[in-house]
């Protein structure tokens, strides 16, 4: 085992007491710091009470003493080595340090500030302590020697000092205390603006005196006067929706006797906005009394209108999808009936199936708030003319259709184009199909559709309608005061259409 030699205990206690200095002298900010009038006094004070020409009050750093008061001396640093505060603070006791001539001392004989400028011959200096440890010394010096000191002016040197460690003590506090009330502040700016950003209304309720204390935001959300007092009757009698008040005062009661979370939801009587109310009881008396409860309201009227909007879209949806199940066996049962044969019955049922699919994919992406005429015309007929779009001319200014209207208006366009796709205009080159409307002036508004062929085959009136004439016929009975008027016409099939659009 290797052993290191022990270092005298003094130099031990010196290293020690070293680095703790080096720590506190940084933690008080003084080194390189601006002249402060309040040391410059003590240093003044000192100077007067010796009658000496130079007062310093110094702080001995790592290799250099800095002066953080000086007077009668030009510089503001010496080095360590040239220093009388560093012998000054050195000794365990907390005795003054007087030399009476610096041409003497044996320690102080070859320092440069005794034998050039400024020449000091006499010094006494006193250790500044601040929480228990030396940091530095202060100190007068004079170009003259002393015989002897005055017992009563090494007296008032170690009260000056006790004033500097003491001035030194208080400016790191309050400094300290200015950090953490900027702190403070800022925190309370970053919370104000969370609740702002957040629309949180924040309140504090004393419950023995009634009154609460809130932010603007809760204010403004019952539409009370920034200066105006704000009581818990106020806000019961007042403030709530009165149909509500009941559930505030529930909710209210099993904080109280029960000790849960405050929790409700209810409207402001002036605006009629919903608020979620939350908080607890944060101190109570010997007994279990509330006294102090704390908490928050939250403004969630749009959550509650997005909420009512969803369940009125599901009970929609429900009811369209009811609708739709009952078309789609209507369908299957008539084209059943009309092509038993398996492959016919597939190929003409799933076309009016994709049909109502497309329709009901186009109202789902819009919320079942309807389609544009444009829109489901080039829905139902393009994929019919992919290869001669030509053949399609659709005049009219584009105009929302409610839902049950472009379902039934989807399903005659589909028959209407794979008529004229196979038998009708757009089964020969030259064929061509025009789809046309007006909004009428009535009231309610209605529109007016007309679908006409051209230069197709020659056309002539069936003895007797096949489902697709049927279903063209009937596929807006669900939409009241609507009418569909099916010609066909030497020079090509022409569809009368009239529905309201309300």
């Amino acid at each position: 085992m290797v052993s290191t030699p022990d270092l005298p205990h003094g130099e031990k206690r010196e290293g020690a007491s070293a680095r703790a200095r080096r720590e506190m002298i940084a933690a008080l900010k003084a080194l390189d710091s601006h002249a402060d009038p309040d040391f410059d006094r003590v240093a003044r004070l000192a100077a007067t009470v010796f009658g000496a020409p130079i007062a310093l009050i110094s702080l001995v750093d790592v290799d250099r003493v800095w002066f953080q008061s000086r007077f009668g001396l030009p510089v503001q640093r010496v080095p360590i080595a040239s220093s009388f505060a560093a012998a000054t603070i050195k000794p365990a006791d907390d005795l003054p340090l007087v030399v009476t001539d610096a041409r003497l001392d044996p320690r102080f004989a070859e320092n440069p500030n005794v034998s050039g400028a400024p020449h000091v011959r006499f010094y006494a200096g006193a250790p500044i302590t601040v929480r228990g440890l030396k940091i530095g010394a202060l100190g007068v010096m004079s170009t003259e020697p002393r015989s002897k000191v005055e017992e009563k002016e090494l007296a008032e040197l170690a009260d000056l000092a006790l004033v500097a460690g003491s001035l030194f003590e208080l400016k790191d506090e309050a400094r300290v205390r200015a950090r953490t009330s900027a702190e403070l502040i800022k925190e309370e700016w970053r919370h104000a603006l969370t609740l702002e950003a957040g629309k949180v209304g924040s309140w504090v309720w004393d419950v023995r005196s009634g009154e609460i204390a809130c932010n603007d935001i809760l204010r403004r959300m019952f539409g009370v006067d920034p200066m105006a007092p704000f009581t818990a009757e106020d806000y019961l009698t007042n403030l709530v929706e009165p149909a509500d008040v009941e559930a505030v005062k529930t909710a209210l009661e099993a904080t109280f006797e029960e000790g849960v979370d405050y929790v409700v939801e209810f409207r402001v009587a002036a605006t009629h906005r919903w608020l979620i109310g939350r908080g607890r009881v944060y101190q109570r008396d010997g007994t279990g009394k509330p006294l102090i409860m704390m908490g928050v309201n939250i403004d969630v009227t749009e959550a509650k209108q997005a909420a009512d909007q969803t369940r009125i879209l599901l009970l929609e949806l429900n009811h369209r999808v009811k609708n739709t199940l009952a078309m789609i066996q209507s369908l299957a049962r008539q084209t059943l009936r009309r092509k038993p044969d398996p492959q016919q019955f597939i190929d003409a049922f799933s076309g009016r199936l994709r049909t109502l699919s497309e329709a009901h994919g186009l109202l789902a992406d819009r919320d079942w708030s309807g389609i544009g005429m444009v829109e489901l015309l080039h829905s139902q007929i393009d994929p019919l003319v992919l290869e001669t779009p030509e053949q399609l001319v659709i005049t009219g200014i584009d105009v929302q259709l409610p839902p049950d209207h472009a379902l039934g208006l989807g399903l005659i366009l589909h028959e209407l184009a794979s008529n004229a796709v196979k038998f009708g205009a757009l089964s020969v080159p030259a064929g061509q199909v025009s789809v046309s409307w007006v909004e009428t002036s009535s009231t309610p508004r209605r529109i007016e559709l007309l679908w006409q062929e051209r230069n197709g085959p020659a056309v002539k009136t069936p003895a007797e309608a096949g489902f697709g004439t049927r279903l063209i016929q009937r596929s807006l009975d669900k939409v009241l005061e609507s009418s569909v008027e099916l010609s066909f016409l030497k020079g090509g099939v022409e569809a009368r259409i009239a529905m309201p659009l309300e």
